[in-house]
């Protein structure tokens, strides 16, 4: 006589949560042309590898271009350029899959502007706050976000470092911030 077999939904669910964060890494990584990540280095968002998507303002869907940051001198070194507000430089960040950042530390120079292009990697909704440490921390109003950013998703956010700092990112979805979801912008010159 067959025996039925109970699996708790609890670990049904998951698995396919687990398994949807896994592929969702995976797709991105193809996206963006991650080498080593399963992306062939040419990625469907323009550019080659180590790409940036294009500069767009706050709220703007992810465009990409093609500015390549792999080759780039980094603040803080000989031959670098820092962003200004008719140029400014791009620097990708992804959020999550779970409650990261990636990178969790950024350096910028000071008086720079910096386009965050902002992605979502898994399937929790995110948003990208950028200013002063306090404000930040306190999730102060006027500081400024992108809110709503969904999964595979790309948002942009302009902000100028015009002090010392310190400076930092989260995101302050309900519990993220609380379970880690931050990093720091380190101000050089």
């Amino acid at each position: 006589m067959p025996r039925d077999i109970h699996v708790p939904n609890g670990l049904v669910l998951a698995l396919a949560v687990s398994a949807l964060a896994i592929s969702s890494v995976a797709l991105g990584a193809v996206m963006l042309g991650r080498p080593g990540l399963g992306g062939n280095g040419a990625g469907m968002m323009g550019g080659g590898a180590g790409s940036i998507g294009g500069m767009m303002s706050v709220g703007g869907a992810g465009m990409m271009g093609g500015v390549s940051a792999s080759a780039t001198p980094q603040p803080g070194t000989a031959g670098f350029a820092p962003g200004t507000t008719a140029s400014p430089r791009a620097i990708r960040v992804f959020a999550g899959p779970g409650y990261t950042f990636s990178p969790s530390t950024i350096t910028v120079a000071r008086g720079e502007t910096v386009t965050f292009v902002v992605t979502s990697m898994g399937p929790l909704v995110h948003e990208f706050m950028v200013g002063p440490a306090d404000a930040v921390a306190a999730n102060r109003q006027g500081t400024p976000e992108v809110a709503d950013i969904g999964m595979m998703q790309a948002k942009s956010l302009t902000y100028t470092f015009d002090g010392a700092g310190p400076y930092a990112y989260a995101c302050h979805a309900d519990g993220h911030y609380e379970a880690g979801m931050r990093g720091t912008v380190t101000v050089v010159g």
